[in-house]
């Protein structure tokens, strides 16, 4: 999986450095001041590169290139200078060394979990070679009253107790990353759940005043239009004005229809519906308009000869299945194959699976499912997948679309079984 760095997260890091280093030069100045003692000059040089580092670090920052590779660039530097600092103050007699726990949680929270446990090892090789360097002679204390001589079994405890507190550390925060990483992930998911459903009630809003405004006086237009052609005996321009009239009219009539689905609460009826007949009933509608042709496409799957019992509205289910149906097959211009199957089970309730051998969706279709008003198709009008996404919610269910451009499309809708007290009701 690509790693990918947050910039927000990465200016956070390099605060949160600048606060910890600003914290141990505080804490430095306090003891010098009450013990008389004075800066080591390495320690004052390894605070200034300290500070330098911040500020290259902020400067690519700004640039905002290579995230990924700042973020680790920040972090091997900090081990390194951790490291330093840990050996000027006196290895592993001074608590410095727990430093380290601030890079592993950084590289956690900042990159990834794989980033984690790469800082916890670094930590561990770098800390245990000046260690065990020092110990034994490789590497001259850098104060020669540091040298205390300490056995052997003493140094080495110390040590992987150390080491212990690093993967700990790193568990633990690779752990918590993850869970933050899914937090943000669901928030943004939230957020465009929101983001669609304000749209949603927006279109709600439009249909309910297109459909007062317009239905009405269309439904005029046409009626006298229909009327004037049943007068008409000619077979001029005129008659074919008046058919593309009528025609459109009904056009724009299914179109308000689609809007009102948005503005009228749907109705509370559950009757018993046989679920694989009334898909039959939309192939049959469709091959009588001529929108299927089944010498192109192959129509198979369960529908016909299983029986499948729910509880609804029929008049829900038939625009699910149509708006379905009908962008299956304008998915195969040139023909192909849809399957139409229902399976059921206690446990995951029924499901329906509509899926086509067509175009697929594209990247950006990906994006705007279910947006109102958005289409892939060239004359579609953006509200099919719209209304059939709210109607299966107004059943409690839910919709999933797995589709790749050239390999065609899945819809699956999960309804749960409704409470047998609906049932008796009704």
């Amino acid at each position: 999986m690509r790693e990918t760095v947050e910039r927000k997260d990465l200016l956070r890091y390099i605060l949160t450095r600048l606060l910890i280093i600003t914290s141990i030069l505080i804490a430095a100045f306090i003891i010098q001041y009450s013990t008389g003692t004075d800066f080591p000059v390495s320690f004052l040089l390894t605070i200034i590169v300290f500070y330098g580092l911040s500020l290259v670090y902020f400067l690519l920052y700004l640039w905002g290139k290579f995230l990924v590779f700042q973020a680790y660039l920040q972090l091997i530097l900090d081990l390194l200078l951790i490291t330093w600092l840990v050996y000027i103050s006196g290895g592993m007699s001074t608590a410095t060394y727990l430093l380290y726990i601030f890079a592993i949680g950084a590289a956690g929270l900042v990159i990834s979990e794989r980033a984690t446990f790469l800082a916890a090892g670094l930590s561990a090789v770098l800390f245990g070679f000046l260690v065990d360097a020092t110990y034994f002679g490789f590497i001259p204390y850098y104060h020669p009253e540091q040298a205390i001589k300490q056995d052997f079994g003493s140094v080495l405890f110390n040590l992987m107790l150390a080491w212990a507190v690093f993967f700990a550390v790193a568990f633990f925060m690779s752990h918590l990353s993850r869970s933050l990483r899914r937090t943000r992930r669901d928030l943004e998911q939230a957020q465009k759940e929101l983001i669609l459903r304000e749209r949603l009630a927006e279109a709600g809003r439009i249909s309910a005043a297109l459909a007062h405004e317009i239905r009405n006086p269309l439904s005029a237009i046409s009626g006298a239009v229909q009327v004037l052609k049943s007068e008409y005996t000619g077979n001029g321009d005129t008659g074919r004005l008046m058919e593309v009239i009528v025609r459109e009219s009904s056009r724009v009539s299914q179109l308000l229809e689609q809007f009102l689905d948005f503005s009228v609460p749907p109705k509370k009826m559950f009757v018993e519906i046989d679920l694989g007949m009334l898909m039959n009933e939309i192939l049959e509608m469709l091959r009588a308009s001529g929108e299927l042709d089944g010498e192109k496409v192959r129509v198979e799957g369960n529908y016909l000869f299983r029986k499948v019992i729910y509880y609804g509205n029929p008049n829900h289910f038939k625009q699910i299945f149509w708006n379905l149906v009908k962008n299956a097959l304008k998915a195969m211009p040139g023909g192909g194959k849809l399957s139409l199957n229902f399976y059921n089970s206690k446990r995951e309730g029924l499901k329906i699976v509509i899926s086509d051998t067509g175009v697929g969706l594209s990247e950006k279709d990906k994006e705007n499912l279910f947006v109102p008003f958005y289409s892939g198709f060239g004359e579609g009008r953006g509200l099919g997948l719209a209304t059939v996404r709210k109607l299966v919610e107004d059943y409690e269910g839910r919709i999933q679309i797995n589709s790749e451009a050239g390999r065609g499309t899945e819809v699956i809708i999960t309804l749960p079984w409704p409470d047998d007290k609906i049932k008796e009701k009704n």
